[in-house]
C-alpha cells in the first residue's frame, strides 16, 4: 500500500505563494492518478486539482484555475501544489489523495476511491 504525508503548509499573506508537498512511500505511486482536495472550516471537502498518472494532463477547480499548479515527480514519489495569488478563501486543510485504482482516468478522479494523507493546514491572512 501507499502512505501519503503532506507538508509545506502554514500562514501566508493574501497575494502570497506557497508550495505544499505530498510525499509517498510504499510500493505504489507510479501509474496512479493523484490530486489535491481541501476542506475549509465549516465547509465540505472540495476538489482542488488532479494530475494524471502519466503526469501529462491536469484539471483544476474553477476557484483555483490560473493560480494553482499541480505537478508530480515520480522519481521522488512526490506531488506538489504550487499556490499563487492566495486569497483568504483558500484557507483550508489541504489533503493529497491517490487513486486506489492504477491507470485510472484523471477526469474521473473526483468520483474515485482514494487513499489519503493526513492533511496540511494553509492559512491565508487578510
Amino acid at each position: 500500500q501507499v502512505q501519503l504525508v503532506e507538508s509545506g503548509g502554514g500562514l501566508v499573506q493574501t497575494g502570497g505563494s506557497v508550495r505544499i508537498s505530498c510525499a509517498a512511500s510504499g510500493r505504489t505511486f507510479n501509474g496512479y492518478t493523484m490530486g489535491w482536495f481541501r476542506q475549509a472550516p465549516g465547509k465540505e471537502r472540495e476538489f482542488v486539482a488532479v494530475i494524471s498518472w502519466a503526469a501529462d494532463l491536469t484539471l483544476y477547480a474553477d476557484s483555483v484555475k490560473g493560480r494553482f499548479t499541480i505537478s508530480r515527480d515520480d522519481a521522488k514519489k512526490t506531488m506538489y501544489l504550487q499556490m499563487n495569488s492566495l486569497k483568504p478563501e483558500d484557507t483550508a486543510v489541504y489533503y493529497c489523495a491517490i487513486s486506489v485504482t492504477p491507470h485510472s482516468a484523471y477526469v474521473y478522479f473526483q468520483y474515485e476511491t482514494h487513499a489519503w494523507g493526513q492533511g496540511t493546514q494553509v492559512t491565508v491572512s487578510s
